[in-house]
């Protein structure tokens, strides 16, 4: 071989080479748009969106496909871990609805940007319910999108996932706001070990439901009538309680979504305090309860005295969307 074949040679083999080495660095951005601006759909309806990909040259790819779930992922406690040992085993991802497409066919994608329409209806198999979105502590309902581009050898693969929001139909029946009217005194409490320690204290007030719309505010009014000792803060507690289990046994917990200070500092007594709260989404559902696990909402009213006294009275809610 020659001097001149073999530096030939070289040469090509070099800018083959550079070619494979551009192509590799060549940055491409995979994107994942749905046609709503809030995500959020319900079950019937067609999740319609594009599949967005941006290169400054042409893309190789080995296929585009896109992958729609919805799954309750349940876990325990660390207080009742190896109390329920079964349920780690008896208890999988629920899944609730699952689809594949083939977006495109291996093949380039020029460059530039490109769109890639898609559409999946929306729709359960078999008897199971498409329970609403919920991002809980011990239990979790998420519904997600995820499109994957499959590359050449020694090219990275690219994925996006996006999630989106389903929300369970109205019900169809009037909601009874159920108010409820309290009134806290040092004999009303419970859980209490020296009531003849305790401040005397006179607070009253109202819900205006315990039936809610979770699309409206939870309302109501307090005043405290008399009080021995000067009071710190009035807080309203939204508490989420999840019971998870199987056939031996449900592990119940409850946990804080959110704490919103209604009144500070000593309150003049007789005057009229508002009670106002937004269930945040996401956070909260519609009141659930299936075979394995249960969402319930509850509501604190908490005073706290300057003695440090903490004073609880609990409400039970039924949340519901119409």
């Amino acid at each position: 071989m020659t001097l001149i074949t073999w530096l030939s040679q070289r040469g090509r083999e070099s800018e083959q080479l550079q070619l494979f080495f551009k192509t590799f660095k060549m940055s491409v951005t995979l994107d994942l748009k749905l046609k709503r601006a809030n995500k959020v759909y319900h079950e019937g309806e067609v999740l319609a969106g594009v599949v967005v990909i941006t290169s400054k040259e042409a893309v190789q790819h080995q296929g585009i496909s896109l992958t729609m779930e919805g799954l309750v992922n349940l876990q325990l406690s660390s207080k009742s871990v190896g109390v329920f040992e079964a349920f780690y085993n008896s208890v999988k991802p629920i899944q609730l609805i699952s689809s594949n497409i083939e977006v495109s066919k291996p093949g380039k994608v020029p460059g530039g940007k490109t769109e890639i329409p898609f559409e999946f209806p929306l729709q359960a198999k078999g008897n199971k319910i498409l329970y609403e979105t919920y991002h809980g502590v011990f239990v979790n309902i998420q519904y997600t999108l995820r499109c994957d581009m499959r590359r050449p050898l020694l090219a990275k693969d690219l994925s996006k996932t996006c999630e989106f929001m389903l929300h369970c139909q109205p019900q169809k029946s009037k909601v009874q706001p159920s108010p409820v009217d309290f009134t806290i005194t040092p004999e009303t409490l419970q859980n209490v070990k020296e009531r003849s320690s305790l401040p005397k204290f006179l607070i009253r007030g109202h819900l205006d439901a315990t039936n809610c719309v979770i699309t409206q505010p939870l309302t109501g009014e307090l005043v405290v009538e008399s009080s021995e000792v000067a009071i710190k803060s009035i807080e309203l507690q939204l508490v989420r309680v999840e019971t998870c289990g199987c056939a031996e046994g449900y592990a119940r917990d409850a946990t804080e979504i959110q704490n919103i200070q209604i009144a500070e500092g000593d309150v003049c007594h007789g005057l009229p305090i508002p009670i106002y709260m937004v269930f945040p989404r996401l956070f909260t559902c519609p009141t659930l309860e299936t075979t394995n696990f249960k969402v319930e909402f509850e509501v604190n009213v908490v005073i706290v005295l300057h003695d440090d006294h903490l004073i609880t009275e609990n409400f039970p809610l039924k949340l519901c969307r119409v």
